[in-house]
């Protein structure tokens, strides 16, 4: 897997520094707190000069700042320079993206100190809100949960918050023992977020597992699903950190709930979840609850607190009947389980799958406009636009679904000519798609 250099631009001047949101429509990080930057081009050195506030620095990756800072913010850092706007430039850390994480990055952080705050020209196509801010205060509004944003900018600005002098931070790689621990981040303040190995369906090789719920609250663990038992104990010993009261399934897809009931009799926790989803796990196993009190879950039931707010159930049918997502009342964040993939495609097939209710809650939750939004595989996404593009990708493929079974083609056909370009290991999923697509036509009498 290759590794992407990047460059980010830590502006400061006093206890102050220019951090950005970027745009919900953007592909990575959307709407995710930052400073500016950018991928390393082929031949950024051309950008870089040389100047007693940036001796020793890698031209290749000075070279990017100077880029990027004149794309997104407008600025010239050599006129600012010239001008004693800049009196220095810091190598401040770099951070590698895990390697768990399917696209990974370099990200070389450097610090600009500014005798003065400038005023920006901004582009708008990477950044919604882009502000001078204090660290005290985007330190506030991430412990608020209003800031979701990668764990070594959140480092980044508490270094920089305890020592307004710092010009090295050595630590900023995200680490964990992986002989001991399965990986966790905490994007968004007390969201924890458990990425063990699971049994998923390809390109995704891990199911998220969410631990949410303050001190004095239960603390509800939402599909705990690792691949094997050393994962199972990895798992184990990553959530003993934070302690358990009860466990939570969204759905009852096997990547959702694999040895959860191991753990609920082991560490003798009670279970919640919904109807639907208990009567089809005991309809597969009559044993399968045995020695387990569970309880069931419906829209609106409040399940926990989060800083301080309630976490309530969302019903969320279409992928799966018994579908729930959690969310906080506020909206700040909505874990939405398997109603959109931030790796692969969500696929809605078998008698618990239905593509008009699938349509449906899409609608639903967009209509809600929870600020962040968690898949079951992938990264929180700030905003909605990953499911207005969900929601409009499913109408463009019903459209060609229509058309084509208007020219009389057989959903066999139809699989052929539209997903010629997937691999046939993963049609069978796609044909599920074609029918339930076909089935809700039908419905709404439109063949």
């Amino acid at each position: 897997m290759s590794i992407i250099d990047a460059v980010s631009i830590v502006m400061t001047c006093g206890d102050e520094m220019f951090a950005i949101q970027r745009q919900f429509f953007l592909k990575a990080f959307p709407g995710y707190w930052a400073f500016p930057g950018g991928k390393v081009d082929l031949g950024d050195e051309h950008f870089s000069f040389d100047h007693l506030v940036s001796n020793d620095i890698d031209q290749r990756l000075f070279g990017a700042v100077v880029r990027e800072a004149q794309e997104e913010l407008g600025v010239d850092f050599r006129e600012e320079i010239k001008n004693g706007n800049i009196s220095k430039v810091s190598a401040l850390g770099l951070a590698v993206t895990p390697d768990f994480n399917p696209y990974r990055f370099a990200t070389y952080f450097f610090r600009i100190h500014f005798t003065k705050k400038i005023d920006f020209e901004v582009d708008r196509n990477e950044a919604r809100i882009a502000k001078w801010m204090s660290s005290a205060e985007l330190l506030k509004q991430y412990s608020m949960g209003f800031i979701l944003a990668v764990p070594p900018v959140i480092k980044v600005i508490e270094k920089l918050g305890l020592n307004p002098d710092t010009e090295r931070i050595d630590d900023l790689n995200f680490e964990y023992d992986s002989d001991k621990f399965v990986p966790y981040i905490e994007s968004l303040k007390s969201v924890r977020q458990i990425m063990p190995l699971s049994h998923t369906l390809p390109p995704a090789t891990r199911t998220n597992a969410f631990l949410v719920g303050d001190e004095g609250s239960d603390k509800i663990l939402i599909d705990p699903s690792p691949i094997d038992n050393d994962e199972y104990v990895k798992f184990l010993r990553t959530v003993a950190q934070f302690g358990v009261d009860k466990i939570m399934l969204t759905h009852h897809h096997a990547d959702h709930h694999e040895r959860s009931t191991q753990m609920a009799r082991e560490l003798n926790l009670p279970m919640i979840l919904s109807t639907d989803t208990f009567n089809r796990l005991l309809k597969s196993d009559p044993a399968y609850f045995k020695g387990i009190k569970t309880s069931f879950l419906k829209e609106g039931d409040v399940i926990t607190q989060w800083l301080g707010r309630d976490v309530i159930i969302i019903e969320i049918p279409g992928h799966d009947e018994g579908h729930l997502a959690v969310a906080s009342r506020d909206m700040s964040w909505f874990l939405a389980g398997d109603l959109f993939q931030g790796i692969g495609t969500v696929v809605i097939g078998g008698d618990e799958g239905n593509m008009k209710k699938y349509f449906e809650t899409l609608e639903k939750v967009i209509k809600l406009s929870p600020r962040v939004v968690y898949p079951s595989h992938g990264i929180g996404l700030g905003g909605t636009s990953i499911l207005e593009k969900t929601l409009e990708h499913r109408k463009m493929r019903e459209s060609q679904i229509l058309q084509m079974a208007k020219e009389g083609m057989e959903p066999e056909q139809m699989l052929e000519k539209i997903y010629a370009e997937v691999p046939k290991n993963l049609w069978s999923y796609a044909l599920m798609n074609i029918h339930k697509h076909i089935d809700k036509l039908k419905e709404e009498k439109k063949i």
